[in-house]
Parts: structure tokens; C-alpha cells; sequence
């Protein structure tokens, strides 16, 4: 794979007016009383989910075209929703078949996120895609060089992103409320993946696995393994992949819980601080497992100034590592949550509640008036986009970004040593052994 130049932040500020030109430039002509015709790829789980709700906007009329999985079940279930729409358990037939869609919408697993994108995007049409964008920073970068030459409407699939409280938390941060910040905290309880005793007493519904079962099994009658393993390497069937989200554990198939929860909740600081790309990296946990994700273990990343915002670090906790100012006591207890710290106080959040801190300091305290307009909904806002041109919130430009700097965490876990990343060339200046981590090459018959 070719490694593509970095974008800027300046490209992802510029998100609105680069959308809605973009979008009324290689956009179909609509009509007022138009349907979008889309196609959905990925019907099952969070696919099910994405299609229920695309298809209930009522404010652009939604026909769906064309549905895709490679799970039959799946695939029969959400057909009989929507007899009218075209059925294919491959994507790249789907791509083949149809060249009039309007958009599209993809919710299979992690490691097939770029290759059900990109043919979108090279036919110019928008597409709203799950977290994470991509499986590894190559294919990210491709995406978002493609989505940047596509000029489309583009979303990432972090619903929370749209939510009131985290606009109002941005608005804090920007606004000064704690003084310049230096230092964010990011921790969540779920671990995914390969499991210590300790991990084990606090997740008990996680099954202790080791290694990759070599075995073979015979899948399961609906489920076309061929096409689910796609561009990764071949491994025989098992249970211990499917079903979902099982697959997240497998560096083959997911990225652990960095890859998912990261890109909920290291999007706040990211969103909040106007980070673009770390340039050193740190990582800490038990041995790297060949095949196996960590259960717990956190990361540092080092970002330089931004504007009149000064250099800081933000650190990323999973499992059973958390921050030590929660550990002691100084903040409220949470199982997840989001902590800035700047000059002059600190702000506590997570997904729904935010709180100044210290309490007596900020009993006063006037939050500023809003800036940032409430979302209507992150499907909301792609479906609009698509019509109309108008921005999304979490495009390529931003989300790709945004997955970067969480799958740098976990290179810097595998490679076991402090990276120094250089943002522009899309590679680790001071070891490259750790290129192996960056990017991979596609299964035969693969290709972006």
C-alpha cells in the first residue's frame, strides 16, 4: 500500500464548507420530494441497528436498494423488511451490480471497514461508516485520501459525538472555563481481550482463550466464512470469533477495546483540545500477545501546541489500569469517564454528565452560551448531508484522525517501545519494526 500524506487539522476545521462544496459538486440532483436510494452492507447486529434508524428519517425520504451480509440469517431477516431491495452476501458484487445508489452505509466487522468504503468513495458516493473507520492506520489514511478526493458527505458512526453534553463540554474547554489545559485522562472498564487472573475476576463474562483454535470446524450453515474472514488472513471457523463482538479481541479481526471505546471516548479530548497527531507514543501492559489484544492497559501520547493551545498529553486507561488521581481519591469515583486538567481546575465527564472541579471554586461559575448547534442525531446528520449538503460532524477528515491516534496506542503496545510518529509520511520514525503494525497486506483476491 502506498502510504498517503497526512491531512492537516486545518483540513478537518474546514470540515462544513469542505462537505457542503463537495457535496454539491459530485452529489446527485434531488428533488424536494426525492427518496435517497442507499444500499446497506452489514444488516446484522449493529448494521440491523443502523438500518432502522437510517430508514425512520423523516425528513429525507430513505429507499433502500440494495442489502449485504455474509450472513444468510441476517441477510433473510432484514430482507423481509425490505422485499424491494437487491440481496447479496458479497459487497464487491453489490459494487458491481449497482452504479446508480445515492449513498451507502456500512456496518461489518472492523477489519472490512475500508474495503466496503473505498469502491463508495470512488464512485463519489457519501457513506456513513461504523467505528472504528479502518482496522490499521494504512487503510485509514487511504480512506480519508479517497473521502477528501470524493468530496462526498462522510460520517463515522460514534453516535455520541451528536449528544448535547459532549457540544457543551467542548464549549468549556474552548472557552477557557479551566484555564489552557495540558493534560486529559481517558479511562473505560471494559477489556477486551486477552486476559490476566486479575483481568478475569473483574470481567467474568469474557471466556479465558490463549491461543487461536486450530481445529477444524464447519461453520455454521448461514455464515459464508470466506467472505467474513475477507482481506485477512485464513483461519479455520470458530466459536471463539463469532458471533460479535467477539472478533474485536483478534488483532487479525479488531484492535481490543482501544479501537471501539476509543472512539467514543478519546473523541471528547480529541473534539475539545483540537488534536491532530501525537508525536510520541507510550504504551503499558502486560507481554504483546501475537493474536491476542490486552484486556488492560493504557497509553501516553505526547501532542505538540495548537494555536494558542499549549502541548499536552493525553493518557488512555483500560481494564484494570486507571488514572492515578482516581485511584487516590481526587476525583469522584467512575468507571469510565474523561478527566481535563488544566491551569486553573478541572473538568470531569462521560458520556452523559460533566462537572467542574474543585465544586466550591466553580459554584458560581456561568457556563458560556452555546456555539455549538445541537445535532439532530448523527444518521440524522448524514442523511441530511447527502440531500442537502449540509455538514456532518464526524467526517472522514476528523474521524480518520481520530482512529490514527487510537491505533497508534496499541502499535506502540505491540512494538513495546516509545514511538516517534511522523504524521505527514504516515510512519514511526525510530523503529521500524513497528511498520508491521501500521499497515498489512490484503489476502489474495483483497485489494484497496
Amino acid at each position: 500500500m502506498n502510504a498517503q500524506r497526512g491531512m492537516s487539522r486545518r483540513d478537518a476545521l474546514k470540515t462544513g464548507a469542505a462537505i457542503a462544496a463537495g457535496a454539491a459538486m459530485h452529489r446527485p440532483s434531488f428533488a424536494a420530494n426525492d427518496r435517497l436510494d442507499v444500499a446497506f452492507i452489514g444488516v446484522g447486529g449493529r448494521g440491523g441497528a443502523n438500518l432502522r434508524s437510517v430508514t425512520k428519517q423523516t425528513l429525507v425520504g430513505v429507499n433502500v436498494v440494495a442489502l449485504c451480509d455474509v450472513n444468510n440469517s441476517s441477510l433473510g431477516a432484514a430482507a423481509q423488511q425490505h422485499p424491494g431491495a437487491k440481496t447479496f452476501s458479497d459487497f464487491r458484487r453489490l459494487y458491481d451490480d449497482l452504479k446508480n445508489i445515492d449513498a451507502v452505509v456500512v456496518s461489518t466487522t472492523e477489519h472490512t471497514h475500508a474495503f466496503a468504503t473505498l469502491p463508495a468513495l470512488q464512485l463519489k458516493k457519501p457513506v456513513y461508516c461504523e467505528k472504528p473507520l479502518t482496522h490499521n492506520i494504512g487503510e485509514a489514511r487511504r480512506i480519508m485520501q479517497a473521502a477528501k478526493e470524493a468530496g462526498v458527505p462522510t460520517q463515522m458512526g460514534t453516535q455520541i459525538h451528536a449528544s448535547s453534553n459532549y457540544r457543551r463540554i467542548v464549549e468549556l474547554v474552548q472557552a477557557g472555563a479551566i484555564g489552557p489545559v495540558r493534560e486529559a485522562h481517558v479511562w473505560v472498564g471494559r477489556a477486551w481481550g486477552l486476559q490476566s487472573e486479575e483481568d478475569a475476576k473483574v470481567n467474568k463474562d469474557i471466556v479465558y482463550v490463549t491461543e487461536p483454535p486450530t481445529a477444524q470446524v464447519t461453520p455454521p450453515p448461514e455464515i459464508d466464512w470466506d467472505l467474513w474472514i475477507g482481506p485477512a488472513p485464513m483461519r479455520p471457523y470458530s466459536d471463539v470469533y463469532l458471533p460479535g463482538p467477539k472478533w474485536y479481541r483478534w488483532w487479525d479481526f479488531g484492535s481490543g477495546t482501544m479501537s471501539d471505546l476509543g472512539s467514543h471516548f478519546n473523541d471528547l479530548p480529541f473534539w475539545a483540545l483540537n488534536l491532530e497527531a501525537p508525536t510520541t507514543i507510550e504504551a503499558f501492559g502486560p507481554p504483546p500477545h501475537v493474536d491476542l489484544a490486552p484486556a488492560s492497559m493504557s497509553v501516553r501520547y505526547e501532542f505538540p501546541a495548537r494555536g494558542d493551545m499549549p502541548a499536552c498529553t493525553m493518557h488512555w486507561y483500560q481494564g484494570t489500569h486507571k488514572p492515578q488521581i482516581l485511584l487516590d481519591g481526587g476525583i469522584p469515583s467512575k468507571g469510565s469517564g474523561m478527566l481535563f486538567i488544566g491551569d486553573n481546575g478541572m473538568l470531569l465527564c462521560d458520556y452523559g454528565t460533566h462537572t467542574l472541579l474543585p465544586t466550591e471554586k466553580f459554584k458560581d461559575f456561568q457556563p458560556p452560551k452555546p456555539t455549538i448547534p445541537d445535532s439532530p442525531g448523527q444518521h440524522e446528520e448524514w442523511v441530511l448531508a447527502c440531500k442537502n449538503g449540509t455538514p456532518t460532524s464526524s467526517p472522514f477528515s476528523y474521524a480518520g484522525l481520530l482512529t490514527i491516534t487510537n491505533h497508534l496506542g496499541n502499535v506502540a503496545y505491540r512494538a513495546g517501545k516509545k514511538l516517534e510518529w511522523d504524521h505527514v509520511n504516515g510512519r514511526v520514525r525510530n523503529a521500524p519494526e513497528a511498520e508491521q503494525f501500521v499497515s498489512r497486506k490484503p489476502r489474495e483476491g483483497w485489494s484497496l
